[in-house]
Parts: C-alpha cells; structure tokens; sequence
C-alpha cells in the first residue's frame, strides 16, 4: 500500500522525524518497503497565470505567452498545445533551478526573447504527463510557491502488509497504529449523514447473502459532467498510487485509501429493473473496465440487474455501465462481501485490483455506511447533484460474529519475559479500538469489526508485544532441561540407515514432494495422485505416491550432463488418497544406473544389474537383526519390468519392491541403458528385533545334501522355506549351492543342489533322527512342489 505522509500526519502526527516514524511503523509489523519524495527538486517554481497566448510568428508549434506571476507580466515562448488565456500554471522564474540541476535562463526562440519556463508535470516529476503544461485550479494563488501550494515537501511511503492486516490498507486504519505507538489521539475525519433531497431509490435485491451480507445503493441524480476533480484530491491519489480518472470514480478511490472501503458508481441510465446481487450462471459473458471479456463461473458472485450482469462483486465493475463523459444520474454502491467468497476469484480470471486485494483479505463489515455518507458529500461538493435516501439489504446470520478473547498479566508476562504494567497494557487495547473489560489481572477483550486475525489469546499477546515495542523487551536465553530422547532399543537410528546406503556408494538427494503429472500417471496410473490447487508450475502439479518420481528426475538431470554412474537414494513421504483422508507414508528408495565399477581397471565396461541393486536391499536390511530377508517374484508393479520385477519380504511380510524400471519409462526418461530402484516401507528398515543370547552349541553340525528336479516356474527360495518348515527344531541352515538346466533334465525342468544343516545344542545328532528328518523334507518337497530325487 502507498500514503502520502503528510496525509497520515493530518490524522496523527508524532512529534517525530519522517525516519523515526517508518522505523516505528516497520518495528510494529508494518514493514515499510521505503520512501521516496512525492516531487523532483526543484526551487524558483510558482504559481502565475497565462494573460494572453498569441501564435509565435515564426514558428507554427510555438505561442508567445504573457505570463502575469504576482510580480510583473513576462514574455515566455511555449510549445505546449494547451497553452492558453486564463489558466493557472507552474511557471519557473528565470533563475528556476528544475530536477536534473537544470538552470532556466534568458533565452531566444526562434527571434523572440522567453523569460522563463511553463512547466508540465514530467519536467517537475509530478508525474509522466508530458502532454501538455500543467493546469492548475481556477483558485490557485497567483505568486504563491508551488511548493508550498502543492505541498509537495512531502514522501509516498510504500507499506508491506502482510495479509491479516487488512485493517491497514487505509489512512484511518494505519493512523490508528502510529496513534497507539505514540500514545495519540487520532484525528478522524468527521463524517455527518447526507439528508436525502429527493425521494429516488433504486431496488435491491440479494440471493446470495451468504457471499453479500450487507449492501447499500444510494441515487444522487443531475450530477455536472464538465467538474473536475480537486487538485488536492488528485494529488492524494497520485501519491497513494490510483490515478485520477474522473469525479466520480476518484471519490470512491479516495474513500477506499482513506476509510478502506471500496465502493463503485454505476451510471443509473444503464441499468434496468433492479439490483440484484447473486450468483453468476455459469458462461455469462461479462465485458469489464479494462475491455477484457470474461466468461463468468457459478461460483462468482456479481452484480447483476435485471438483464445481465453489471460487475464482479468486490473486484471490477462492467464496461457498459461505467461512468462517462454522458453521465447525469448514477447508482452509489457500497457492501461487504465475506473474505472467503472474494478469496481467489480474482485470480482465477487473471485479475488483481485494490478492491479484491483489500475484500479477500476482509474488510470492516460495519464500515459502509460511514464510507457511503462520506462518498455522498464528497460528490455533491465536487458534481453537485441530489441525492436520495440510503437502501440498506442487510443479512444479520450471515455478518461475522465479534469475537470475545481473554488474556491475564501472568500469560504475558510468561510469554513477553517483561512485566508491563497493567494500566499501559490496557491503553494498548484501548488504543487499538478493542472493547476493554478488565476484572482483576484479566483482559477480556471485544475484537473489533475491522480486526480478522484476532482469535485466540496469543494474538493479544502478540498485539501487548508489538505496541510495547520489541526493542522494548529483555534479552533473555530460553532455559530448558537438555534431556535426550531415549531411542528404542528395537528401533535403528534414521542417521544409521543413511550411513548404510552411502557406505553402498549411493548419495543422498532431497526432492520435491509434488512431481510432474506425467510421469506420475506413468509410474502409477492406478493410483490418482493428488492434485495441486496452485502449484508452483506445471511440471510440478500433483503429489507423488512414490518417492521413485523425485529419484528419476534426478537421474534425468544427471544423465543430461553427461553422468555415466548414477547412484541415488532418498528418504521422503508418499501421498495417496482423497485430500480428507490422506494417507501419508515414509519411504526409503534407491536408484543405480550405468557401470558396476566407477574404477576402469575393476572392469568398468560391467553395467549394473538385478543383483547388484537386490544385493544393497539386503545389505540395508540387514540393520534389521533377527529377520530373514527373502524376494517373491512380481508381475503387477507397474513401473517395473515384469521380468526382472521381486517383492521384498521381510519376516514374511512385503515390505517393498525392487528391479528394473519398464522400458516405456526408461524410453519416456530416454535412458541408454538399464535403471534398476528399490523402494522400502521406512518403519521396516529402521525397525529391528531385539538381540537375545544363545549359547554356541559344544557339539558338531550335522549335513546332508539332496538334489530335486522340479519345474522351471517353481520359485527357489519356495523350496528352501519348505526344507526349513520340515526339517525340524534343531535345523539351522538351508542353502542352495546349484542349480542346473540341461537337455538330460527337459526344457521344462530344472535341477536344485539343497544343503541341509542340523546342529543340536547338547549332544550330537543321530543318524536316524537326521534320516527321518531328511525322509520329512523329501516327502515335503514331493507333495508340496512335484520334486523328484535326481540321480
């Protein structure tokens, strides 16, 4: 927001300098981005008037002006096509020094002699006008500075608000603020009711109180097309960064930079039957003030009258009944429409204005009223005209509940570290317009109408901080016991986990959790990944359901740098579900891609595959003591290849997956060669089981080997868990040490070599007790998988 600083010292003005008093403004949480003077240096500028303005003899372009400056007549030579008698100018004496250290002197144009210089508005740097000189009003002081006429010993200050603080985006409401720093009264504007002189109104009707609460209209009928606007006006506007347009629209300008109420003028010739404030049926058409034609949503609220649509409620009004030159009549408009029914409509058709900016962020929803009165003098002293009574449609249920918030001494004691007295605190809130009772050490406070951020305790506290000053408040060192967070014995350390995979020789990558849509429907088509109401661009649109989207794009990344060797992990969540049930999961995954070997002489030419990345899942899950990590084959991993594709089981429950990627995504990242990854469910790798001790047995293990001849499809590791499920208490180990497929055996079978362990742990085992258990395994495998003893 932009303000002049001599305005807001009308209202209040602290026996302080212009940097103190942005210092002050910015300590209180009103950054003030900075500050600049409203003009360019001049001096030797005043205010005359054009006695008589002939054509130059000499030149068609050129007028010889008799320049009267409250001294004497001067001769001054001008090229400005509206140079003419009787209009008040910015006339720089001879000796005048303009902006840019330019000195104006005697000078000859074209044979006639110029003393002196009509100035237009860029040349003084008022403004980029340098159509023309600048015109000044009928009742300007001839003689006077113009300096001092126009007060432009003067700075626009820009404030960054932030949004909560709606209440600030106006004169009144940022006076209220540098009146309670200062422990000022503040100089409010005294705004009387406009009697009504005719009887006209105009109908209103409201369908949607919901989204427009209050409105009110009011007819001011034989306004004067041909005023113009004050130049004291303009020059407020220019410097709170509205330009002036006409009488009309600048009164309702002026009214939002002074009150923070923004209103609109509708040309009451253009309108039919009523006003009615409803919502917009989907593709309207809608032509607005800028020219651009929209095609309204059913969910944006407008002003409409009985044919069509008029306006954008609290954003832009339409083009077809805007004020102009041809206006006689017009329909005053003044609302309160709810923050979040404004809140990103704007946005949503491209649109950003000084009303939408101030309505979605919530505007005093008992203010328009006043603002509509001060409106109404404002235009009859500038337009004249009649105006008729005010119409009020107004929706008590759907206004917003004032809000009644408690605090005591000691909670802002506890939280500011500063005992503060009582009686300032309450000046405080009293300062800021809040209603005060106080009982004992308890505040109970009244949240004003114009106040949305105030809720909950904390926010008194913060309000008691700010005003008080922080530069006010003790340094002091928070003390706290330093107790460390006992780890679960059964629990690994994430920090271990970490060192694990950078051991194996991957590095650790950090990734957006929201990914491209594209890939993301690649990876996972039959899980809808979330998408983003506002992302931060396209490519970056939905929430991953997998961590293995944000490794892929890193991959990508290096690959087009010429990074042969990729080897990637990462630790993040995942997201799937709808937004109100969202399910939110840790994931640890992986990536390796190109040589096995970063060193040429270890036979770099070997590419990575399958095993070498299965291999790393168990090295990761071997943290996990106690369990026995196995793979099942998986075919319905769709980012995976079907072939080259296993479950993770750990303890017999799938924990993740692991292979190579499919080849239409390793085509669609436009790899070379293959790219395998793993990704793990979080709470498996870091959780372990407990350690417990067992006594190493003084006796020696037992083994026997048997070989069985069995389908291609059946699954080894299935034949390995069923010789441990059989061979009874005392086995220790199964191990396969070959596997053979031959012509001998048949293009459908396969020989697999079992190496049985026993090992008891207080005598040696028996002959017959390991015969009978190698009986129960054979038997076993025979009806579980078809096996057959080979030769």
């Amino acid at each position: 927001m932009k303000l002049s600083e001599r305005w807001l010292r009308q209202w209040v003005n602290p026996n302080i300098e212009s940097a103190a008093l942005l210092h002050q403004i910015t300590m209180a949480g009103l950054e003030v981005d900075g500050a600049e003077p409203v003009a360019g240096d001049f001096s030797g500028v005043v205010v005359a008037e054009v006695i008589a303005a002939e054509q130059h003899p000499n030149a068609d372009k050129l007028r010889v002006c008799a320049v009267n400056d409250g001294i004497d007549t001067w001769q001054v030579v001008c090229g400005a096509p509206n140079a003419r008698a009787g209009i008040k100018v910015a006339f720089a004496r001879v000796g005048a020094v303009l902006p840019g250290n330019f000195k104006i002197k005697k000078a000859k144009l074209r044979d006639v002699e110029s003393f002196g210089m009509l100035c237009s508005g860029k040349e003084l740097e008022l403004s980029d006008d340098h159509d023309g000189i600048m015109e000044l009003a009928k009742d300007a002081p001839v003689g006077s500075d113009l300096r001092g006429y126009l007060e432009l010993d003067d700075q626009c200050i820009e404030v960054d608000l932030t949004p909560n603080r709606a209440d600030c985006l106006s004169i009144a409401g940022l006076a209220r603020e540098v009146g309670v720093l200062n422990q000022l009264p503040v100089c409010e504007v005294v705004v009387e009711p406009v009697a009504a002189a005719i009887d006209d109104t105009f109908p209103i009707r409201v369908s949607a109180p919901e989204g427009c609460p209050r409105y009110l209209g009011r007819v001011i009928r034989g306004i004067n097309p041909g005023a113009t606007t004050p130049l004291w006006m303009v020059e407020r506007l220019r410097r709170g960064g509205v330009r002036s347009i006409d009488p009309v629209v600048d009164v309702t300008n002026y009214v939002m930079l002074e009150l923070g109420q923004p209103m609109h003028g509708f040309d009451l010739a253009t309108l039919q039957g009523e006003i009615h404030v409803r919502w917009a049926t989907e593709g309207e058409q809608l032509t607005l003030l800028d020219g651009q034609a929209v095609s309204l949503r059913n969910e944006t609220l407008v002003i409409a009258d009985a044919a069509q649509p008029l306006a954008m409620a609290g954003i832009m009004g339409g083009e077809n009944t805007g004020i102009s030159a041809e206006t006689r009549d017009i329909f005053l408009e003044c609302a309160f429409f709810a923050p979040l029914q404004v809140a990103g409509r704007a946005r949503s058709y491209g649109l950003h204005t000084d009303s939408s900016h101030r309505y979605e962020r919530g505007v005093d929803y008992t203010l328009q009223a006043k603002a509509m009165e001060r409106a109404t003098a404002l235009l009859l002293d500038i337009v004249g005209g009649q105006a008729g009574p005010v119409s009020e449609v107004v929706s008590e249920a759907d206004l917003p509940m004032q809000a009644s918030v408690s605090v005591t001494e000691s909670q802002i004691h506890a939280a500011l570290g500063v005992m503060i007295p009582a009686d300032r605190i309450t000046q405080i809130f009293t300062g800021l317009g809040f209603g005060v009772e106080r009982l004992a050490d308890t505040w109970t406070i009244q949240v004003p109408s114009w106040r949305f951020d105030i809720s909950i305790t904390a926010d008194l506290i913060e309000e008691v901080g700010r005003i008080y000053g922080y530069d006010h408040l003790p340094v002091s060192h928070p003390v706290a016991p330093m107790v460390i967070a006992p780890l679960p014995e059964a629990q690994q350390s994430v920090r271990l986990v970490n060192q694990r995979m950078v051991s194996l020789g991957y590095q650790e990558i950090v990734s957006y959790s929201f990914v491209e849509p594209q890939l993301q429907a690649l990876l996972e088509p039959n899980f809808p990944a979330l998408a983003l109401a506002n992302p931060i661009s396209e490519d970056l649109g939905v929430m991953r359901t997998t961590v293995i989207a944000g490794l892929l794009g890193a991959l990508k990344h290096n690959v087009n740098r010429q990074q042969e060797r990729v080897r990637l992990f990462e630790t993040g969540l995942v997201f799937r579900g709808e937004l109100n049930e969202l399910e939110q999961t840790k994931k640890v995954a992986g990536l390796i891609y190109g040589p096995r070997s970063a060193v040429p002489w270890l036979g770099a030419g070997a590419m990575v595959d399958f095993y070498d990345i299965k291999g790393d899942v168990e090295a990761l899950l071997g943290l996990s003591a106690g369990h026995q990590v196995t793979m099942e084959r998986a075919v319905d991993v769709p980012y995976l290849h079907p072939g080259q594709c296993a479950r993770v089981m750990l303890g017999g429950n799938a924990v993740g997956v692991v292979g190579r990627l499919h080849p239409k995504v390793e085509k669609w990242l436009g790899l070379k060669k293959a790219a395998f990854v793993f990704e793990l469910d979080f709470a498996a790798v870091i959780t372990r089981k407990m350690p417990a001790f067992t006594p190493i047995s003084r006796f020696p293990f037992s083994r026997r080997d048997i070989a069985v001849v069995v389908d291609k499809s059946v699954p080894v590791q299935s034949l390995m868990d069923a010789a441990l499920r059989s061979g009874g208490e005392w086995m220790t180990h199964v191990d396969v040490f070959d596997v053979y497929e031959g012509e001998r055996l048949g293009s459908e079978k396969k020989s697999v070599a079992i190496q049985l362990t026993w090992q008891h742990p207080e005598r040696p085992m028996a002959d017959d007790e390991l015969t009978a258990a190698m009986s129960e395994t054979i038997t076993l495998l025979q009806e579980d998988f078809g096996a057959t003893l080979r030769n």
